[in-house]
């Protein structure tokens, strides 16, 4: 008789053990000649050896499971432990969320940004609020960190205020940047748990910094977004650009309706795809309105304010 303690990483420890650690139990009764008991994330495991040895392997498998689907069923279960295999991820799913729901492509340009990740170690994604360049980018990122193609994955704003002043805001500097930072926060926290989130953070597998940050660095060995690069200035965005090392992929997104610069400061986002236009390397993305996913207000929004802006001109 042996023990072993088996330590889950990466995973969601409340999927893994299921609504009043249903899934353990049905575990236990897979192995009935091991006493195992769970805690936090160790489980504890008591007995035969060859059913332990056996028993280590089903473990590692649900875990990979998990971390590929961020769900668990007892159908899944029985599937690892009697069958000896696992789903494997549709080819047109990038990552799963916390509630188990498919990140994958709603619409052709969201296809195209997808494509034009795998084929350019740069990507620009420019279109309307609501098309999912961001949300789709940072899904692209989390995928090479959990298959391990990157090292890293650095999230950069630049620090512009739209129509609200820094300085007047409560708190220090963090306190002051946080909130410019947030939707890079939000879609992190939807795909990955919250435990494992924070502790990338704390390793600096996970970076979200200002743009003024990036000054000095080489990125290298990670995929880099810079969003909301239509408030970043020429020499802002020719920074970030060159701050390129290694194995690196970067997507820059932004959005051409929503430059908040004082005038009469240019959009360098604008310079950049003026002056990279068809250099090997480099892919561009344009979404539009149709490609709006989020709900269908936000597209008529949209419409109403590019007609304003038309008549405005004339």
């Amino acid at each position: 008789m042996i023990e072993k303690h088996i330590v889950l990483e990466d995973i969601d420890t409340v999927v893994f053990y299921g609504v009043g650690n249903c899934h353990l139990q049905m575990i236990r009764s897979l192995y009935p000649k091991l006493r195992v008991v769970a805690r936090d994330n160790v489980i504890r495991v008591l007995g035969d050896e060859e059913q332990m040895a056996a028993f280590e392997e089903s473990i590692e498998q649900i875990r990979r499971h998990i971390l590929k689907f961020n769900s668990l069923t007892e159908e899944d279960i029985l599937d690892i432990i009697r069958g000896g295999h696992t789903k494997e991820v549709p080819d047109d799913v990038v990552v799963y969320t916390m509630s188990g729901r498919p990140i994958k492509a709603r619409t052709e340009n969201q296809q195209r940004l997808i494509e034009a990740y795998k084929q350019n170690d740069m990507v620009f994604a420019v279109g309307p609020a609501g098309t999912g360049k961001t949300y789709l980018s940072i899904a692209l990122a989390v995928k090479a960190l959990k298959e391990k193609t990157a090292k890293k994955i650095i999230l950069s704003r630049p620090a512009v205020e739209a129509g609200e002043k820094l300085g007047f805001l409560p708190g220090d500097m963090k306190d002051k940047i946080d909130p410019y930072l947030q939707p890079l926060y939000d879609a992190l926290e939807d795909m990955l748990p919250q435990v494992k989130l924070q502790d990338m953070m704390e390793k600096h597998q996970i970076q979200i910094a200002p743009l003024a940050f990036m000054r000095g660095r080489t990125l290298s060995d990670a995929v880099v977004i810079l969003d909301e690069a239509q408030n970043t200035t020429p020499a802002q965005i020719r920074m970030f650009l060159t701050r390129m090392g290694w194995n690196t992929k970067m997507i820059i997104t932004g959005d051409m309706t929503q430059i908040d610069l004082p005038r009469p400061q240019k959009s360098g986002l604008i310079e950049a795809l003026r002056v990279l236009d068809g250099l090997e390397g480099i892919g561009v993305v344009n979404l539009d309105r149709s490609d709006i996913v989020r709900h269908k207000l936000v597209t008529r929004i949209v419409n109403a304010y590019e007609q304003f802006d038309k008549e405005m001109k004339e």
